[in-house]
């Protein structure tokens, strides 16, 4: 049967749009949305930006709210930042397992702009890497 996996964060422009992004390269067959509590305008342009470097395209993706999901029962409902996972409880759908894989916001990093994405590419992998291993514990079963 096809698992189903809901990625929230709070503006949906960063961290779950890439989580969303490497979930669905790993597994074509998975269902996989990603939602913000308070999503942004668009998906930030560097996100877009460190994901082709993975040949992974998002840049089509757009933020959604979590509240045009509550009625669709997931799998999985995967926090991916302290601000999310305060108010995850608002998710009141049908949820089998709830995880909380948190990682710093890069849309807050300051500097240089090869400063700054230095830390989308260091957050991109840290995604890659633990989605890769919750993917390869709970979904990739044999």
């Amino acid at each position: 049967m096809k698992k189903s996996v809901l990625i929230l964060c709070t503006g949906n422009s960063c961290r779950s749009q890439m989580a969303e992004g490497f979930l669905r390269s790993f597994d074509s067959s998975l269902e996989v949305c990603s939602a913000g509590t308070k999503p942004a305008a668009s998906v930030h342009p560097l996100a877009v930006k460190v994901m082709h470097e993975e040949w992974i395209d998002i840049s089509k993706n757009m933020p959604k709210n979590v509240d045009a999901f509550l009625d669709r029962p997931f799998d999985y409902v995967i926090t991916v930042c302290a601000g999310a996972n305060e108010s995850c409880p608002v998710f009141i759908g049908n949820v089998e397992h709830r995880l909380h894989i948190g990682f710093d916001d890069p849309a807050e990093a300051e500097g240089t702009q090869e400063e700054v994405l230095a830390v989308f590419r260091r957050v991109r992998n840290e995604i890659n890497q633990r989605f890769r291993k919750f993917y390869n514990e709970n979904l990739n079963a044999k």
